[in-house]
């Protein structure tokens, strides 16, 4: 799963000289929430709603027309933050969730040949890991236990037929230096695939159908 497949195309964009009343038009407009700023072509930062709203002249004793004046004069640039982080079209999807993660955005310009081509934001990570846990597939959600060490996995493996194992996730290890993995099976059998694993000296600790 690659950020290609899953981020929005040809996102809006303004220029550095754009006025931030218009930009925060434009914002309302699209329903957006995050604008890349691109000047002479290339990519120079982001600016968000909360951004503009920040740079907003809250003097109270100004009249509206004061108020109007210095918002025309504020232009995008003035409030850009950059230069940003970004993520290429190319690069895996659980890549840049680790950059949102770490950096603490929630939308991250993304580039094809070094050019922007599209924006990836937190609502586009959860369509695709919808996806990769195979939720809308139906099927037995199993969560089991298994010792941390190579060929574990194997007996898991063994235990799909006749079914099909569709996702497999890990909750990541504990402290005793067990694994927990979360399976989604869907297709023939696919009820008795607890029988299965147990069978084989699997650990299961939760089914949800």
């Amino acid at each position: 799963m690659l950020v290609g497949e899953w981020m929005t195309a040809s996102p809006a964009t303004v220029d550095g000289s754009t006025p931030v009343m218009e930009a925060m038009q434009l914002l309302g407009g699209v329903h957006y929430r995050r604008l890349p700023v691109v000047e002479d072509g290339s990519l120079v930062g982001i600016v968000t709603d909360r951004d503009l709203k920040e740079a907003s002249p809250k003097v109270t004793t100004l009249s509206i027309y004061e108020l109007n004046y210095l918002l025309s004069k504020l232009l995008v640039r003035d409030v850009v933050k950059g230069p940003p982080i970004t993520v290429n079209a190319d690069d895996p999807v659980e890549w840049a969730a680790l950059l949102m993660a770490e950096n603490r955005v929630s939308g991250l310009p993304v580039l094809l040949a070094g050019e922007l081509t599209g924006i990836l934001t937190i609502t586009d990570l959860l369509r695709a890991l919808v996806v990769a846990l195979g939720l809308r597939e139906g099927g037995t959600r199993v969560t089991v236990d298994l010792p941390d060490t190579p060929g574990t996995l194997a007996r898991v493996a063994e235990a799909g037929p006749p079914s099909n194992i569709v996702s497999v996730a890990t909750g990541g290890v504990k402290p005793s230096r067990r694994r927990e993995l979360i399976l989604r099976v869907v297709g023939e059998e696919a009820d008795a695939f607890v029988t299965r694993l147990r069978e084989r000296g699997v650990d299961v600790v939760d089914i949800r159908r």
